[in-house]
């Protein structure tokens, strides 16, 4: 983890003829992305707002929020996936706020009912799949539970947010029962016990030790773009990728966001730089720098990003599919995904 000295200033900058903002911002991150630092540097180069940094695991950040209570210096969380913004949300830590700019530019789909928390880049969780063994893939995440698929299947483990946000959405969009039959169903088609991130699954291609897997786009847009270990151009040459329930919900998308904390002593900063996170230069920050999907309509994708295709995105309210969370792991012991 990071640590930086969070100290008190009170700067007021006077550049071309714009008056800045004064003091600072303390920022509570689990994104650790090296690229998100031209990020942090253009806001505070566009307002003189001063960055104080803090990173470490989503989980972890939540906790010590939890912990530091009224004494806390955060200003912001930023975290990714809809699951840890909403425990976020339901351990009392954020708060909410009321932003002209965010409620314009931020699709309501991908913000909290109660504005505790924003989406601001996504990415689509999809079906990657090796070419020269499966003729015809499964088209959406229903198939993926399909006999026909048994001893091909890699996922993550049932202890992850991506899979855990997965199986809320099945459960929004399909109902408990249909979402349960899903999850007994992969784990019949398992090609192995649930282990590793998002590379590793598509990893397991390339080793061939699954035919088929789920991953997050951002991690393979990234292999496009340029080589990472296992995943190199040549490596990755026979694997094809589905976007799932294109004729059905549409896929999954995984979210990345922000929120005011709830004793944050910087408030209207914090705001502002929610605000930032909104705007086109940050948006498309978002995709160049991260491989990710902006959340912001019309702005434009980075060629890795670009070169998966068109596709439409499920548009369910991600909110109410973090209610449904809470009874995630259940099914998951019931139908014995570890």
């Amino acid at each position: 983890m990071k640590n930086l000295s969070i100290t008190s200033l009170a700067l007021s900058v006077a550049m071309g003829g714009t008056l800045y903002a004064e003091g600072e911002l303390n920022l509570y991150s689990s994104r650790h992305y090296d690229t998100d630092e031209r990020l942090y540097s253009d806001f505070e180069d566009m307002t003189g707002i001063t960055i104080n940094r803090i990173e470490g695991k989503g989980d972890e950040l939540i906790t010590r929020l939890k912990v530091e209570g009224k004494n806390s210096p955060a200003d912001i969380l930023l975290t990714v996936d809809t699951s840890r913004l909403e425990r976020a949300k339901n351990e009392g830590v954020l708060q909410a706020i009321d932003s002209d700019v965010l409620e314009a530019r931020v699709p309501s789909s991908l913000q909290d009912f109660d504005n505790q928390w924003f989406g601001f880049s996504q990415r689509a969780r999809i079906i990657f799949y090796d070419k020269n063994d499966v003729a015809n893939p499964p088209l959406d995440y229903l198939s993926l539970a399909d006999p026909a698929y048994k001893g091909l299947v890699c996922h993550r483990s049932s202890s992850n947010v991506y899979s855990q946000t997965l199986l809320s959405s099945i459960i929004e969009n399909h109902g408990e029962e249909k979402a349960t039959e899903w999850a007994k169903g992969v784990v019949v088609n398992f090609a192995r016990d649930p282990q590793g991130g998002d590379t590793d699954q598509i990893r397991g291609l390339v080793s061939g030790e699954c035919e088929i897997s789920i991953s997050n786009t951002y991690y393979f847009a990234r292999a496009l773009r340029k080589d990472v270990k296992g995943l190199s151009s040549d490596e990755i040459a026979n694997i094809g990728w589905v976007f799932p329930a294109q004729n059905a919900e549409g896929a999954h998308m995984n979210l990345s966001g922000g929120a005011v904390a709830a004793h944050a002593p910087n408030r209207e900063n914090a705001i502002k730089f929610l605000e930032y996170l909104s705007s086109t230069s940050a948006q498309q920050y978002f995709s160049s720098g991260n491989d990710e999907y902006p959340a912001v309509p019309g702005v434009g994708l980075s060629a890795s990003v670009a070169q998966l295709g068109l596709f439409r995105p499920d548009a369910v309210d991600l909110s109410a599919v973090a209610k449904n969370v809470p009874m995630v792991q259940q099914i998951f012991n019931k139908v014995g995904w570890n």
